[in-house]
């Protein structure tokens, strides 16, 4: 299943049913699992280490240095799960030992062209990445987000599960949980109610999850009073807690609600 046209170095390790296509070039310490596809002209550098059922289209760029000055060469890794799709000309770049050591992109994810992932970035599963978003070092982005195309992000900014990023945004703000982010300076716009009910949460919870929101932005509170009035008035659940533990555990602080401004 490997084209004589490609180059795969003897010490890198292969499963069973994976295809290789010609152009292809793999270095030593990779790993790659079974049933996977490798697309014309893609580079595998050292410490890759991807899972099963992959696709990896042609161009893409996997496991490279850092774009980092203080990488020296140290031995790090670069992540992928199961079934993760990496579209055309996608740029991974491996962990630091600064760092997490590791950049890991989840299961089940969809990374569409030319994304670039930066070092120490952790990927959840089941995440959408669509055409030319940018992230840069250290950003956390957690399960079940869409960043739509052209967005840029600030390195360290964490993203909350079930989240969605408009296209064209500039995060420099930390993205709570279960809403989605959109306008310049990047802002809340509601909650991303679309996307939970087609992950099965019911009408009662998406309800109980916009009240929240309504109390840390659209209510005039800080967030330290939002968060007091929260914690007193509505009963502990998953979600709300997962919500306040992200504002609080926040280092870069979170966006800020959308304020009309005539001209």
């Amino acid at each position: 299943m490997i084209q004589p046209l490609a180059y795969v170095d003897p010490q890198a390790k292969i499963a069973d049913n994976v295809v290789i296509e010609p152009f292809v070039t793999i270095h030593k310490n990779v790993q790659i699992g079974e049933g996977t596809w490798i697309g014309s002209n893609v580079t595998i550098f050292e410490g890759a280490r991807i899972g099963k059922n992959c696709k990896i289209f042609p161009g893409a760029v996997i496991s490279a240095a850092p774009q980092d000055l203080k990488y020296k060469g140290e031995e790090t890794t670069l992540e992928i799960g199961d079934n993760t799709v990496i579209r055309e000309c996608v740029t991974l770049n491996k962990g630091t030992a600064l760092d997490k050591n590791k950049t890991v992109i989840g299961s089940n994810c969809l990374i569409m062209a030319y994304v670039h992932v930066g070092h120490d970035c952790i990927i959840g599963d089941n995440v959408i990445i669509a055409n030319s978003v940018q992230l840069a070092g250290h950003i956390e982005v957690q399960d079940f987000v869409y960043i739509a195309g052209t967005t840029a992000v600030h390195q360290f900014v964490k993203i909350g599960a079930h989240s969605m990023v408009a296209g064209g945004s500039l995060v420099r703000k930390d993205v709570p949980p279960y809403t989605k982010a959109g306008r310049e300076p990047i802002s809340y716009e509601g909650v991303n109610s679309i996307g939970l009910r087609r992950r099965g949460f019911s009408p009662e919870k998406i309800s109980e999850i916009q009240e929240i929101y309504r109390i840390l932005y659209l209510r005039g509170h800080n967030n330290s009073k939002a968060m007091g009035i929260i914690e007193k008035e509505m009963e502990p659940t998953k979600e709300r807690d997962e919500i306040l533990s992200f504002i609080k555990e926040s280092d870069r602080g979170v966006m800020k609600g959308y304020i009309s401004r005539r001209d």
